[in-house]
């Protein structure tokens, strides 16, 4: 009886596909890194156009000087946001970020704030008739959230602020920020530009 033997296929050397596989893998993620936007989207924020109110309550104390009072300080922001994606960004949100600086240099807390919701801002044009006046001498119109920005276009308008602060505070901050959140493409900051005097 003879010995039974079995062929055996002769071994292929896979390195030559699997080099050409991660050469082409290489040029296509070159591509994409090069053809995608580094950034969301380019911000610019001028200066802002400032309403410093100081509101005192009339209260029924007789003592002299017991009124309660409150400081509140509007910011107007004229904001334009150019979209850099092949897609179209969508506002979530406007926020803003005041460092005060304390005068005796200790950390100070950042206040944050929302964005005047647009069916607020009759309200308060109602209770402070300066605010108004200051809001209809922007060229721009007013910025909403919930609006998208079709890819290679841009929106631009005012955004209405509003920091429970004095305007000494402000004046003397250490920094300002204004943080726009998009739906899908996270957030952006930008500083808020001091007004010149």
């Amino acid at each position: 009886m003879a010995a039974l033997t079995f062929a055996q296929p002769a071994r292929r050397n896979l390195f030559a596909p699997i080099a050409t596989a991660l050469v082409l893998f290489g040029i296509v993620l070159g591509l994409v890194l090069y053809l995608t936007p580094h950034t969301i989207a380019d911000i610019s924020v001028s200066q802002p156009a400032i309403y410093a109110a100081h509101t005192v309550f009339k209260s029924n104390s007789i003592v002299v000087g017991q009124d309660p009072s409150q400081d509140d300080l509007y910011l107007i922001v004229t904001v334009r946001i150019q979209d850099r994606l092949r897609l179209p960004l969508f506002i979530k949100d406007f926020t803003a970020t005041l460092t005060p600086s304390n005068p005796d240099g200790t950390p100070a807390e950042p206040i944050t704030s929302s964005a005047v919701q647009k069916l607020d801002i009759p309200n308060l044009y109602t209770s402070f008739p300066a605010l108004k006046a200051l809001a209809a001498q922007q060229t721009a119109q007013p910025l909403y959230r919930e609006i998208q920005i079709d890819p290679g276009n841009f929106a631009e308008g005012t955004v209405l602020l509003h920091f429970p602060v004095t305007q000494t505070t402000w004046n003397q901050r250490k920094t300002a920020t204004l943080t726009i959140d998009f739906y899908h493409q996270g957030q952006l900051s930008v500083p808020i530009p001091t007004p010149k005097p």
